[in-house]
């Protein structure tokens, strides 16, 4: 009975030694593997700034591509900070899949208004975050005008949110003009006609109203009729022909 607990007991070691030396040796051989060409992915219905060719150049490690690299020597964190500091990208996840590949999954910013500034053009996120214009993709957003620093940008962004937020406006207002006394006048698809908001006090009765005589004049087709209606007056609009 003793010889035979030994026995088990010599066995049991056996294997363990033998599973740790296998274990050791996968990782090793494993870690010396070459990276091959990485799998980036774009998360689906989102804008094409990016292409997979200008991530792949950003998913560099000392200033040299990671292909070809041995996996022992990636820092993913370096590579998940170098594709997050591009400006069209939102979140980057860069990991090493099961069967040992590398892969990047890359959230673009979406842009919901092209700033004309007089000094320079771009596109803002939904969070007042600046994008460059691309050569690779325009996108069809607000164009907005007059507003030239980061705090008009802050002070106009709930009024762009709430138009990109509604489905009749977001397809019917295509540009805000802010006036050099802080009051906003919009551009509409549907015509020449301009739209006299105000300042941006009481945007959700403003824009009810607006709502409200667009529905009157799109069913009796007097639309077109117009030149400025203004919402900014209290209780009614006031129209010019």
């Amino acid at each position: 009975m003793k010889f035979k607990r030994v026995l088990k007991y010599l066995f049991f070691v056996v294997i363990t030694v033998s599973l740790a030396f296998l274990y050791s040796f996968s990782s090793k051989r494993n870690n010396a593997l070459e990276i091959e060409e990485p799998i980036i992915e774009f998360n689906e219905g989102e804008t094409n700034f990016l292409t997979y060719s200008m991530v792949n150049k950003l998913l560099i490690q000392n200033t040299e591509s990671i292909q070809n690299q041995a996996k022992s020597v990636i820092d993913l964190y370096v590579l998940e900070n170098n594709v997050s500091k591009n400006p069209y990208v939102e979140k980057a996840d860069v990991f090493l899949t099961i069967d040992g590949r590398l892969k990047s999954v890359v959230k673009q910013r979406q842009p919901v208004a092209r700033i004309l500034g007089a000094e320079e053009v771009y596109y803002i996120d939904k969070q007042g975050i600046k994008m460059p214009l691309s050569t690779n993709y325009s996108s069809r957003v607000l164009l907005v005008s007059g507003v030239n620093n980061d705090d008009e940008i802050s002070e106009i962004l709930p009024l762009i949110l709430k138009i990109e937020g509604d489905d009749f406006l977001h397809k019917e207002i295509v540009g805000i003009l802010k006036s050099a006394e802080n009051e906003y006048q919009f551009s509409a698809r549907s015509g020449e006609y301009k739209i006299d908001f105000g300042n941006l006090s009481e945007m959700d009765i403003k824009f009810k109203k607006l709502k409200a005589f667009y529905n009157k004049t799109f069913e009796d087709k007097t639309i077109q009729n117009y030149k400025t209606i203004n919402v900014k007056y209290h209780n009614q609009v006031v129209c010019t022909k």
